[in-house]
């Protein structure tokens, strides 16, 4: 237990040095976000004049909620492509030469890419607070809030992660942002939920990134809902992922 905990954290280190040394890897993820925040914040806010949008935080703390699940993902998917660079450079294959137990290798990035999207939450909030977000919730519900994007986070990383490891090249990059883009977009992201209709809302409704846009707005609002059905779906996307991430991990090792 001590040498896999050892190369853990030697692995999360590296990629937290190397983000250090090179800050585009965490601003880049960051930029799309915050280029949403404004533009649905600012120029899409008549949507929060519409009939039956009854948010009562306003339009930029709802947008708020969808770009901090979208920087989320976005952190996990960059976090694949790290781990693909790695791979089609070679890093990554002496790595796993030198490491016992290769899962290690995985939670590591993984582990690295949390405290990354940790520190791109901490932008964000800064930037939402500077566009005029409304709070209403407390303390603990803004801390709630934000173990949703660390969720998906995490689930994207493990996602994405599958992916490299599987074709070793980071021209497999599309193949982890299209789904993640699927996710995002088919959600309800521009209005609640009850004001979907046709084929929108019968898609969002098994979209399990709608259920944690909906506990997540209930947090920053300080009215709680769909919490508990939120953190189960994210437990068993993280469960279904980790699967996913240590299968192609095998089948990188069994390529050589």
């Amino acid at each position: 237990m001590k040498a896999y905990l050892d190369s853990v954290r030697a692995v999360t280190r590296r990629n937290l040095v190397n983000a250090i040394r090179n800050p585009a890897l965490t601003v880049q993820p960051a930029l799309g976000p915050i280029v949403f925040l404004v533009a649905f914040g600012g120029g899409l806010s008549a949507f929060g004049d519409i009939p039956g949008f009854d948010f009562p935080s306003g339009y930029t703390s709802f947008q708020f909620v969808f770009i901090l699940m979208q920087a989320g993902v976005f952190n996990g998917v960059f976090l694949g492509i790290t781990l693909a660079r790695d791979l089609e450079s070679g890093f990554a294959r002496r790595l796993m030469l030198a490491i016992e137990h290769r899962t290690a290798m995985v939670v590591g990035y993984v582990l690295a890419g949390a405290v990354r999207s940790l520190l791109m939450f901490a932008i964000l909030f800064g930037v939402g607070l500077a566009a005029g977000m409304q709070i209403d919730g407390s303390a603990w519900h803004m801390l709630a809030l934000f173990t949703f994007p660390l969720l998906l986070s995490i689930v994207g990383s493990l996602f994405a992660s599958g992916i490299a490891l599987r074709f070793q090249t980071v021209q497999a990059a599309p193949l982890m942002f299209m789904p993640s883009f699927m996710l995002l977009f088919l959600s309800p992201l521009l209005v609640p939920f009850d004001l979907l209709s046709g084929w929108i809302k019968a898609v969002a409704r098994f979209n399990p990134v709608t259920y944690f846009l909906e506990a997540g707005r209930g947090f920053i609002s300080g009215r709680p809902h769909d919490t508990l059905l939120a953190y189960a779906l994210g437990a068993g996307m993280v469960a279904v992922f980790s699967v996913w991430a240590v299968r192609s991990l095998k089948r990188a090792e069994a390529a050589g």
